[in-house]
Order: structure tokens, then sequence, then C-alpha cells
């Protein structure tokens, strides 16, 4: 569907799937496993065509797209397939004495029609990830991916119906107007991937449904380096986690802190990464992306304008849409750069007087969405636990929590509300219901019915007391 319509509107589309999903067809097992079976055969089958479509969409080699993307989905879809089982099964609780003889017992049953929208940075990851854990679940799929990345978008809506449940899964293509429409309509669970600004309307229009919902926001996820590390590791995990997807990533590091002496020398260890990354000219290299679009493209370059000229990188070019893997040293706290999140190839870099600086100083902002601290130092580790809330944090790493399924993914705060992966994109998408079961006989409950006679009423506070 697109803005100026085709087939079947939303309406009709929600209706359908909540029509289909009325009929119990994605309640058991078998359907949701084939589900996620037919979605490993799409990417198997058609993994040439999605990286074509990512690489015509986002400028990103092809085998960027494969490790951050395809394989991502590939390793959830294996993990979910493995466990999904075990997931499922009813979960025994205790019985108190005033229900006893009885059983009691929590089942996950599936919440219904789902509406997934995604955004344009991971497209296809974006839009896979999420549906997974839904159709795991056993729910009906709204999908809305992103127009921003039309290639991939099309490949989706196309693959798709050809692979899943049509009766159960559909593919709404368009624009803001389309996803406004969406939005009107009631559903059970709404799973969005975006800007605060866009969420913040998505959580307005699900109100008036009370429909639940699940944001995954993004923010400015922070990089603390210290000097007990070794700044050439750092320098590389640092300039490989920033500039993926020309650092168009929620989770990419925004900024790095970090005292002057670490911070001087943390710059001339990241212009050799980036050299090692991508060669002398990032332009020329097969392995360097570019921003998704002009608008976003005059963004970075306005933020860049704003700053010293930059100790590395810098250089752009709006035709191509190329701006250099770049790194600004000794970074004003109250910035253009610093008061917005980036979601581009810029790392600015700020100079604190130490630990209880930096902590302060991230506690008093926002709470991103992951937080990467670079120390051997278990007191500081202990402090950057203790003292800091965020989505996750990392210990001398960047952004590869994602690839471990067992870990819940989502923010906190203004970075979000909700989280999935493995387990959790199974939860997110069900309701967990309580179910106990209290036989007739013995009539057991006759002690907490009326007359209350004094001798009852002894009994029943010495019962409830225990």
């Amino acid at each position: 569907m697109t803005d100026t319509r085709s087939r079947e509107g939303s309406v009709t589309v929600v209706g359908r799937l909540r029509a289909a999903h009325g009929t119990g067809i994605t309640r058991p097992l078998s359907w949701r496993l084939a589900q996620l079976e037919a979605m490993g055969r799409l990417l198997d089958e058609n993994g040439a065509e999605l990286e074509e479509a990512l690489r015509a969409d986002m400028g990103r080699p092809g085998i960027e797209s494969f490790i951050a993307e395809i394989s991502f989905v590939r390793a959830e879809l294996s993990h979910t397939r493995r466990h999904l089982a075990r997931w499922l099964r009813p979960r025994r609780v205790p019985v108190p004495a005033v229900a006893l003889p009885g059983t009691a017992r929590t089942v996950l049953e599936p919440l219904g029609v789902v509406l997934v929208m995604a955004p344009w940075n991971y497209p296809l990851l974006l839009c896979l990830s999420p549906m997974l854990g839904a159709l795991a679940a056993g729910n009906c799929v709204v999908l809305k991916p992103s127009e921003l990345a039309p290639n991939t978008s099309a490949a989706l809506a196309r693959l798709i119906p050809r692979y899943l449940d049509e009766r159960a899964v559909a593919v709404v293509e368009g624009g803001s107007s389309v996803a406004a429409e969406l939005l009107e309509q009631r559903f059970d669970s709404i799973f969005y991937t975006g800007s605060g600004r866009v969420g913040r309307l998505v959580l307005e229009a699900a109100a008036r449904h009370l429909t639940p919902v699940t944001l995954e926001l993004g923010g400015k996820s922070p990089a603390y380096v210290d000097d007990t590390v070794d700044l050439r590791a750092v320098a590389r995990r640092l300039a490989w986690s920033k500039y993926i997807n020309a650092g168009q990533t929620c989770v990419a590091p925004d900024y790095v802190l970090a005292t002057p002496a670490v911070a001087d020398r943390l710059v001339e260890r990241l212009a050799e990464a980036v050299r090692d990354l991508y060669g002398p000219d990032p332009a020329s290299s097969a392995d360097y992306g570019r921003i998704i679009n002009d608008q976003h493209f005059d963004r970075l370059v306005g933020l860049l304008g704003e700053e010293s000229p930059a100790a590395v990188g810098g250089e752009s070019d709006r035709g191509s849409r190329y701006i250099a893997p770049t790194v600004l040293a000794d970074v004003a706290r109250d910035s253009a750069v610093m008061r917005e999140e980036i979601f581009g190839p810029i790392l600015p870099v700020v100079r604190v007087t130490g630990l209880e600086d930096a902590i302060e100083f991230v506690a008093a902002r926002d709470k991103p969405l992951a937080l990467y601290v670079y120390t051997e130092d278990t007191a500081a580790r202990r402090q950057w636990l203790r003292r800091t809330s965020s989505g996750g944090i990392v210990f001398d790493a960047s952004i590869v929590h994602l690839a471990v399924p067992g870990l819940p993914f989502g923010g906190v705060g203004a970075s979000g509300t909700g989280s999935y992966h493995g387990e959790r994109s199974v939860t997110v998408f069900s309701h967990r219901k309580a179910v106990l079961v209290k036989p007739l006989r013995p009539e057991t409950l006759a002690l907490l019915m009326p007359p209350f006679t004094p001798r009852r009423t002894a009994l029943i506070r010495r019962l409830l007391r225990r």
C-alpha cells in the first residue's frame, strides 16, 4: 500500500487479520515454528537480493548488511526455534493454604494483532526481528517498513507473502499518511523503533485504544575510556562500532568521555583505526557506507559547521552523501553535537576530570540506550553499574550486546520502554494469563464465608496470618 492507495486499506487489513486470529490458526506450536522456518528460507534463498536492496538504500557493502542484519536475524530465528516450546510451557506457581486443595499456573497467550513499525537505518533487521517474536508468540502481524528505505521495503512486500501465511501477516508500505492511518486502527500491541519525537505520537495514538506499546528509541549513548586499557585496541572497537552503517546506528557510541591525557592519546589512536578500517581515503573505500538522504546529510554537516576543525576526517560530499569518519577533539559540553543524538559518523570527545566527573555527566542527562565503559578497574565498573541507569551497559566493547539472544534489548526513560530479543521477544507480545483450578470438593472456602462467629473469626485470623 502506498500514499496514493492500493488494493487493501488499513481498516481492511486489520479487520482481515483480526478475523484470522479469531479462528485460532496462529495458536498451534507447529504453525509458529513453520513461520520461523519460512523466515529462515526467505533469508537463505534471497540473501543476495536483500543485500543489494540494502546497498541501494544505505550505500552499504553487502558483507556489512550480512553481518549487521541478515546473520543477526538468522541467529535469532535459530535461537527461538530451539527454545520456543520450553518458553511456552505453563509455569506452576505455589498455592497458599487459603486456596488448597488447588493448583495454579500461568500460561502465555498471544495478544492478537500486532503492528510493527520499523525505521530506515537497519530496515531489514528491525522489520524481521520484532516480527519473528510476534509470530513465535502466536500473533498476526501488520508490518510497516520505512519508506525511507524503499528498495528494502519493496523487497519485503514482495517476498513476505511468498513465504509467510498471508492469512496472518500483511506488509503495508507507504509514508507518514499511511502510518497515521494505521495508528488510527485498534491493535493489540504496537512495536515502534525510531525517534523519540515520533515515539510520542505513537504513544498518543495508542492511548486512544489503551494499546500496549513497546518503544525502541535512541539517544546519546556514551563511552567512557580511562587509562587502564590498551588505547589502540579500544580505538579500533570504538571506530568499528561508531562508523558501521556510517554511524546511523541507535546504539553507536555517540560521544566519548576521557581525561585530557587519555583523550589526546585516544584521538591519535582513533585516527590510526580509521586508516586501518577504511584506508587513507574512506570515500573510495568499498567498506564504508553513506548517509540515508539529503535532509539527514545537511543536518550532520550543520553540526560539523558549528565545531572547530575536526581532528580526524570532517570532509563531506553532498552529491554522494558522503561524510568522512570524523573525530572532534575537546568538544564543549554544551555544544550543538552534545545537545542531540548525532546518528552519523561524527564522534565528539569530551574531556572530564576523572571517573566522578564522567559518572555525574552521564547521570545528569537522559538515560541512554547503551553505555560503554572501557576500563579494567573493577571498582570503576562497580561505580558505573550502581550509579548510572541505561538500557544496557557493556564493558570493553560496543554494540555487540545486541548479538546475545539471552540479553533483553531495550531502553529506559527517554531511550525507550519495553525490551525484546530471545525469550523477551515472545513475552513482550504475549499475555501471561493466571490460571487457578480449585475443586468443589472438599469445600474449604466455607470457612471464609459468613456468618462470622467468634470461633470462625479467630480461625480466619490465624489462617491468614501464616
